[in-house]
């Protein structure tokens, strides 16, 4: 394990704490200024700002001939955007999550992570498939934009939002500009120490961009997620992880399959496992943002434990390990129905309630 190596992942993290903590106060600020709630900043302006590692390494992997990455890089991203971000941020501090968001975005993302798994079924997201997906992120955005302006001045004077309208807006642009550069500063260091000390060990490229490479490039996503919730910005916190995976669907991968010559070829493995895994996190944040339209400490708990369950599997897979079938025995027979099963208790407890008059309950 190289020294330079080491110091690069330590000095991206720095890096990225800095980024993080200038973008939110741009956004939240950005927020005030235009007229805007903070969801709809965290759906848009953070989200695609947070996007630019997986948008910059995706394209530059299919470009390169190395699709596997450039697959594994978009769907381990967004896995690690709802196992890991979320999950780390509800444990740090339960997060709200508005009824726009349930009603509106999570379907979306549902929505277009199975049409990224119908697109790739034929093992290729081809030049017209990337056109698709680009159309959708365009009218998705439109139709954010318009949503948010009929929810403007919704943000009390006391919140950051509120404090941040006092600055000019060129010093808000000025703060989100410069926090970005950071983070993707911060989140190349990391990549590179990081995909040195994994290549080391003789680590596939598609298991390398499900794992060390997606959370490397989901560093920005969970800076600005954890400095959000710290900061009481939990529509942005929200907001920039659902908006964030809708962009790395729609426009990373869009592009990359509208500027590759021959689109991006997808895996058999990815096609048949880890799309349809992406696509069932999706799904459980449905039911979990649904009871109390929060994300509970217990949720974010359970959230973290499934990551870590999926990352286990990728990697006795990637090294054949003995315990591979026991472990996936376990997996597919007893862990996974049972949090099925609990999503499903939940789900319909909450509904019940809704239906005997109660309301719903936001953790503090």
């Amino acid at each position: 394990m190289d020294t330079v190596e080491i110091l690069l992942v330590a000095g991206g993290l720095v890096v990225l704490v800095g980024g993080g903590e200038l973008l939110v106060r741009g956004a939240s600020g950005l927020a005030a200024r235009l007229g805007l709630s903070p969801l709809v900043i965290g759906l848009t302006v953070v989200a695609f700002a947070t996007s630019a590692p997986e948008f910059a390494v995706t394209l530059d992997a299919a470009l390169q001939g190395e699709p596997d990455l450039a697959v594994g890089n978009v769907v381990g991203s967004n896995m690690v955007n709802v196992l890991l971000i979320l999950g780390a941020s509800a444990v740090v501090l339960p997060l709200a999550v508005g009824a726009q968001l349930v009603r509106l975005d999570l379907p979306i993302l549902v929505g277009v992570s199975v049409l990224l798994l119908v697109l790739a079924a034929d093992g290729a997201v081809t030049t017209g498939d990337g056109a698709l997906l680009l159309a959708v992120i365009v009218g998705y955005t439109a139709l954010t934009l318009v949503l948010g302006r009929r929810q403007a001045g919704t943000a009390p004077s006391g919140t950051a939002a509120g404090q941040g309208a006092e600055r000019p807006l060129w010093a808000q642009f000025a703060a989100v500009a410069v926090g970005v550069g950071l983070l993707a500063v911060g989140a190349r260091m990391l990549v590179e120490g990081a995909v040195g000390i994994a290549t080391g060990f003789g680590v596939s490229s598609l298991v390398i961009g499900l794992t060390v490479v997606a959370v490397g490039t989901s560093l920005p996503e969970l800076a600005t997620t954890l400095i959000a919730a710290r900061r009481g910005e939990r529509d942005l916190a929200v907001g920039n992880i659902v908006g964030s995976c809708i962009f790395n669907i729609c426009v990373v991968l869009g592009l990359a399959g509208v500027i590759a010559a021959d689109g991006v070829p997808v895996a058999p493995a990815a096609v048949a496992l880890d799309i349809p895994l992406m696509i069932a996190t999706s799904v459980a944040l449905l039911p979990v943002a649904f009871t109390g339209l929060a994300i509970a400490r217990w949720e974010g708990a359970l959230f973290l434990a499934l990551y870590a369950a999926y990352t286990a599997y990728v990697l006795l897979a990637a090294t054949e390990h003995d315990a591979l079938e026991g472990f996936t025995t376990v997996m597919l027979w007893f862990t996974l129905p049972l949090v099925a099963l609990t999503l499903v208790v939940l789900a319909s407890f909450e509904a019940g309630r809704r239906r005997g008059g109660g309301q719903p309950i936001v953790p503090r």
